[in-house]
């Protein structure tokens, strides 16, 4: 093997990190999924009094020892990914820095350090070392899903907006005079909404026969609401095309989520399989070579 074909050193860093197909890329995430878990296991445990009256002193300096951890983390990749802007930007460059963050704000802000149990968030990496890309497929294809049926969601919630509005109103003229629990035309949108949405906490009840007659209503009413969003958004599931994906991470902007026959990311249009040593000018075409 030649130096060329060497990877060079940011390179195998770039690869242990950000791969889940090697053995140490696997050994590397499951490390840090499990100190994922403890430091998000010592900020709930910290909460408690007599744990924090007992062990207080200990998990903070846990907590900082985790928080150096992964800023060191966090950089590094910065350091091993060719677009370092694009690595920031994306949905586990964001929660990285997000899970850093708290430890530093609570330093001017007491308390804001619980925040650091979103770092449960980066668990998500697991998809990518127990192999289960499947599912990061299904999860793609929820989002284009939602995506799709935005208009119509928007469309549905201002319908019930709307509903809530009439039905809290009509009881308010039905209740106002004689229940307390409907004083007012807000109070009254407030029933219509538990009631609406069949939580039903049961701080307002109406009284009149009227108002239960109303109540009995919305109640029905919101069963067959229920089951609009559900169906507008299985029906563009079932239009949208499924896609599997494997676990590939582009070395260029560190896009996940590709096709099994992907040979181009999806994010920026690097190739996903051509070694360091032969990258290729955007806007040139490789012709085969003769024999």
């Amino acid at each position: 093997m030649t130096s060329n074909d060497t990877p060079s050193l940011r390179e195998r860093v770039r690869i242990v990190i950000f791969e889940a197909e090697t053995p140490a890329g696997a050994l590397f995430d499951v490390a840090l999924i499990i100190a994922i878990l403890l430091s998000v296991a010592a900020v709930m445990l910290d909460t408690v009094p007599s744990v924090h009256a007992r062990y207080g002193a200990t998990l903070y300096v846990a907590e900082w020892v985790f928080t150096a951890f992964f800023l060191i983390e966090y950089l590094v990749r910065l350091w091993c990914i060719r677009e370092p802007r694009a690595y920031a930007l994306s949905f586990f460059g964001i929660v990285d820095l997000a899970c850093i963050l708290p430890s530093f704000i609570g330093l001017l802000w007491p308390g804001a350090q619980n925040l650091l149990v979103i770092r449960i968030l980066r668990v998500l990496r697991v998809f990518r070392v127990l192999r289960m890309v499947r599912y990061v497929s299904e999860a793609n294809l929820l989002l284009d899903a939602l995506r799709a049926s935005a208009r119509k969601i928007i469309v549905f919630v201002s319908t019930v907006l709307t509903l809530v509005v009439i039905f809290g109103s009509l009881m308010y003229l039905i209740e106002g005079s004689t229940n307390e629990g409907f004083s007012s035309i807000p109070r009254s949108v407030y029933w219509a909404v538990t009631t609406l949405s069949t939580v039903g906490y049961g701080d307002i009840t109406p009284i009149t026969p009227i108002g239960k007659t109303m109540a009995t209503i919305v109640m029905v009413l919101g069963y067959g609401i229920i089951a609009v969003p559900t169906g507008i958004i299985t029906l563009e599931m079932n239009e949208a095309h499924k896609r599997a994906a494997n676990t590939r991470t582009c070395a260029e902007c560190s896009a996940e989520g590709h096709s099994q026959e992907a040979t181009f990311c999806w994010r920026c249009g690097a190739h996903l399989y051509r070694k360091p040593t032969d990258r290729v000018e955007p806007g040139l075409i490789e012709l085969p070579k003769g024999d």
